[in-house]
């Protein structure tokens, strides 16, 4: 493990300036033809129940906000990566996922979730992973069964109230009549719903240590556990950063102000900033001080419900805030994966060549006594 990270001190130092142009989205329309398809995996970023109530058939389960792993006093292991190598290699591999997988991250459609597992493979070096724009809400919406799913759910909502009218009334022959039409109606929607794209369920495996393995149920697909490698070498720290790295830019932004070269953004909501509300088991409330506020909700795209709004939108926003890409840029939340990963992914769409994950978070930094905070 020392020699681990070790390799990792070094790599942190080379990997400041590189970031190769590269996709990271895919749009529903592609996303969909590659459903149930040999070497990919659909992965969904949503909470547990959350995807036991709805996720794309065959996909499995990896919420965000159980990627990062700390200890009870918020201390990353094998900082600045998500969880130590080994840890990764067994739960990424538990889920059915090898190192040529295509990976497919999706969340109902917001997008911190779904950059938050992006983030997590990205920083392994894991090269064929994307975000769904427009998540499992764009590809419910290209399923032709779903609408007929939804057309029968509807009319059989209207006859159940037409029935319990008429049972009201006294009106019994109009009663049975309705009755058995709504019957039949939740007969069709039975049958339908085993074609549709959207499913429901869940199957919880056990991997040790309290954490577990959720996928989907095996009638949908059955994923079995795929052998996964972690290469020191491939470890690409452009995605991240541990404590250190963010201190020494707090320190230079203390000396330089708006004119240092580099950049830390907060994109929690302003009670947790100002510290009135705290999550988990952080001791203290605040924010990294010299923090830029940019909340992520300034980057989803809540019109069109898509993931990410237009690159000119995005680019006036970055630019109102200062954060221009010659700046070394730092993204931070409770936990990273999630509303930090998702105003990161958005910078490196936009071409921002040096912008990080603060890995650690608000979970690390509010419970190191040994680092400062503002409120």
């Amino acid at each position: 493990m020392k020699r681990f990270l070790q390799a990792i001190v070094v790599l942190a130092l080379i990997a400041g300036g590189a970031w190769a142009k590269e996709q990271l989205t895919i749009s529903a329309k592609e996303a969909y033809k590659l459903i149930g398809k040999p070497g990919v995996m659909f992965v969904d970023g949503d909470s547990e129940t959350a995807f036991e109530n709805g996720h794309i058939r065959g996909s499995v389960n990896m919420y965000a906000h159980h990627l990062h792993h700390s200890d009870i006093m918020g201390r990353m292991h094998c900082a600045p990566l998500f969880q130590c190598p080994k840890d990764a290699e067994h739960y990424i591999g538990a889920h059915g996922i090898d190192n040529d997988t295509m990976v497919i991250a999706y969340d109902n459609w917001r997008g911190p979730n779904a950059t938050g597992v992006l983030a997590f493979f990205k920083s392994y070096g894991h090269k064929k992973v994307y975000v769904l724009d427009g998540g499992i809400d764009a590809i419910k919406a290209l399923d032709p069964n779903q609408k007929l799913y939804d057309q029968l759910k509807a009319e059989a909502r209207k006859i159940k109230k037409l029935y319990k009218k008429a049972k009201k009334a006294g009106d019994i022959e109009e009663y049975k009549k309705l009755k058995a039409q709504y019957k039949e109606l939740k007969k069709k929607m039975a049958e339908l719903s085993k074609k549709l794209i959207i499913q429901r369920g869940i199957k919880k495996v056990p991997l040790g240590n309290g954490h577990y393995a959720y996928l989907c149920p095996e009638s949908e697909a059955k994923i079995t556990p795929k052998h996964y490698k972690i290469d020191p070498k491939k470890i690409d720290l452009s995605w991240v950063a541990g404590k250190e790295e963010v201190y020494h830019a707090v320190q230079d932004r203390l000396k330089n102000g708006d004119k240092s070269k580099y950049v830390i953004i907060d994109t929690r909501s302003m009670i947790e900033i100002i510290g009135e509300r705290k999550m988990d088991h952080v001791a203290r409330g605040g924010h990294v001080p010299t923090s830029k506020f940019i909340e992520w909700k300034n980057i989803t795209d809540f019109k069109r419900h898509k993931s990410f709004r237009p690159k000119a939108e995005l680019e006036k926003i970055f630019k109102k805030y200062g954060v221009t890409k010659d700046k070394t840029i730092y993204a931070y939340c409770q936990v990273g994966t999630g509303r930090g990963s998702d105003i990161i992914t958005a910078l490196k769409l936009l071409g921002y060549p040096n912008a990080k994950v603060y890995s650690g978070s608000w979970d690390e930094w509010g419970n190191d006594m040994n680092l400062p905070i503002r409120r």
